[in-house]
């Protein structure tokens, strides 16, 4: 098996050092450091910290559409069953990752949004992903007779993509899995259970803002 290249020590590392300490607090100092390189190799690799930052992003969405393809995109389960088991595997990876890490998308809307322009564009082109992937699910529920005909599967999955984030951002502030629990609570034991009465509500355009082409 060939050994690493500096470049992808980097990003492997670097990545670990951005989900400790946030991307304004990890300096090139520290993630040079963390990866075991020399010195210049962090400018011999990418042309600015904002171009790493890009970078580590997609390589933790490599793993989070891993994610995505083994439960929301999975036909072999059922849909809302595939839905449940989202939500569990982002529990999981919280508790993985370190709780008080948080999510790494999060993490960068809270500190790197107002700051980098394709930074807060590639968020948005995951998120626009990740709430398809929540749509198809909720529409082979739909087919599947799981949840009704006329609920409005991208406002919904617009709801549950803000409203699990916005979940993991307090498990991050109370370290604690409880936030995530209780919006999976809430989100089968009422708004899915009761679809003909709380769902309705939903139908707003919820579903976040893609990028501009």
């Amino acid at each position: 098996m060939p050994k690493p290249s500096n470049r992808d020590k980097i990003l492997t590392e670097g990545l670990k050092v951005v989900h400790q300490r946030g991307f304004g607090g990890a300096s090139v100092r520290d993630i040079i450091q963390a990866a075991g390189v020399p010195q210049g190799s962090f400018t011999n690799h990418f042309q600015s910290k904002e171009a790493f930052g890009l970078e580590i992003i997609d390589l933790y969405f490599d793993h989070a559409r891993q994610t995505l393809d083994a439960t929301l995109r999975n036909d072999g389960y059922s849909p809302l069953r595939r839905l449940r088991d989202y939500i569990d595997a982002n529990q999981t990876r919280l508790h993985d990752d370190g709780m008080e890490n948080g999510c790494l998308f999060g993490n960068f809307l809270g500190e790197a949004v107002d700051h980098s322009e394709a930074i807060r564009l590639r968020l948005l082109e995951i998120f626009a992903e990740v709430t398809a992937s929540l749509e198809y699910c909720l529409n082979a529920a739909i087919a599947a007779g799981e949840l009704p005909a006329h609920i409005d599967s991208a406002g919904v999955a617009g709801y549950i993509v803000g409203g699990l984030h916005g979940a993991m951002l307090m498990a991050k502030v109370e370290r604690s899995g409880v936030p995530v629990e209780r919006f999976e609570q809430i989100l089968f034991g009422m708004i899915l259970a009761r679809p003909d009465i709380l769902l309705p509500a939903l139908s707003l355009d919820l579903a976040p803002a893609t990028a501009a082409a």
